[in-house]
């Protein structure tokens, strides 16, 4: 009995010495989302509930990914000891010193990342939004932001626990009809390439705001609505890939698949950080109704519980996060800007896919879902 205590104590050491060995050379590799269904937290309103009531609502809805664009300590506090799994931003405002300095990384990272951990389960670091194809003056820092604060995270040792990456639109496309034409767009090629090398380096996936909300208000009279809310229609046949779409989603997160080929980047996993529908807009936003919103979000639940992938990567599980949780009251540009929320302001439903607002007593049952 002594000695088969002793062989499993030495297997059980050998397990763990070769676990780190095998974690260590990143044949394990950390995930920020590990289901298939999140939610951005935009706080651009001054009357929408408190954090607290927040993580009460989203606990309540099921929803464990979440994303915020800052790193906001009341709602890293509120966050604390409830399971949620969070992924906190860095603005774009702060990209020129996080490239300038290290030390200016490791200080953001330690007071706004590793301060709370454990008990805030911080997943994720996304360095800007939306930066290239945006304000070119960033172009050429977003890189260098991003590599100092890897850094940071490799100095606290929290490279195995957090995951950096960074969201683009799809203003970094060109060509993206049909999907398998998709190249990035030759003046952002040249940052693309070394951030997505980098990338591949710390297996960080390619994160991709998708809106078939906008595609089809950018062209009303040549894009069937319905194949933009999930809703049964022709689709369109990709000629050069031999492949059938029946959504718009799937085939803007192929594009993006195909650009990354046509790169070199065949291996890397596209997330899709943002997407969703306005439930309200200007009179030239015929397409922002309630109705519409709720079709296109109740549907892309239940695409998203498929745990399915792609035509171009039909292995790869789509996972994304809906943007947003609130209508923010406070956001600049048109009305539909505003408007983008599954909940009120005052934490009610803005239509019904399935969740309960703070202020509902009873459960919605017109959707049950594992995401």
């Amino acid at each position: 009995m002594e000695w088969e205590m002793k062989s499993w104590r030495f297997f059980y050491r050998f397990l763990r010495v070769f676990f780190l060995v095998f974690a260590m050379n990143g044949s394990l590799t950390v995930q920020a989302f590990t289901g298939t269904y999140g939610i951005n937290y935009g706080r651009i309103a001054d009357n929408i509930p408190s954090p607290d009531e927040v993580v009460t609502l989203l606990r309540a809805a099921k929803i464990k990914n979440v994303r915020i664009y800052d790193a906001d300590h009341s709602v890293l506090e509120a966050f604390s000891g409830t399971g949620l799994e969070i992924v906190v931003g860095v603005p774009n405002g702060n990209l020129k010193d996080m490239n300038a300095s290290e030390d200016h990384a490791e200080s953001w990272v330690k007071e706004n990342v590793q301060s709370f951990l454990p008990d805030t389960h911080i997943r994720g670091i996304a360095v800007g939004n939306e930066v290239l194809g945006g304000d070119q003056e960033l172009w050429g820092v977003l890189l260098g932001a991003v590599k100092n604060v890897h850094k940071a995270l490799e100095k606290f040792h929290l490279t195995d626990l957090i995951q950096v990456s960074t969201a683009h639109s799809q203003a970094v496309f060109s060509n993206s009809y049909p999907p398998s034409s998709c190249i990035f767009n030759q003046n952002i090629v040249q940052y693309m390439k070394p951030l997505l090398e980098f990338f591949s380096e710390i297996h960080s996936p390619f994160c991709l705001n998708a809106y078939p909300f906008l595609d089809y208000m950018g062209d009303p009279a040549n894009i069937d609505i319905n194949y933009a809310l999930f809703q049964s229609t022709q689709g369109i046949y990709d000629t050069k890939a031999k492949l059938h779409y029946d959504n718009m989603l799937d085939a803007q997160i192929d594009a993006a698949y195909a650009a990354l080929e046509n790169s070199g980047f065949k291996k890397m996993e596209v997330i899709v950080t943002e997407t969703g529908w306005a439930s309200r807009g200007d009179e030239n936003e015929a397409a922002a109704t309630s109705t519409n919103a709720r079709t296109y979000n109740y549907n892309l639940r239940k695409r998203l519980a498929k745990k399915k992938g792609t035509p171009l990567r039909p292995k790869n599980v789509v996972k994304a996060y809906i943007f947003a949780v609130f209508n923010e009251n406070l956001k600049p540009g048109p009305t539909s800007e505003r408007n983008f929320g599954l909940f009120k302001a005052d934490g009610s439903i803005a239509y019904d896919i399935g969740f309960k607002g703070l202020k509902s007593s009873a459960t919605s049952s017109i959707l049950s879902l594992k995401v």
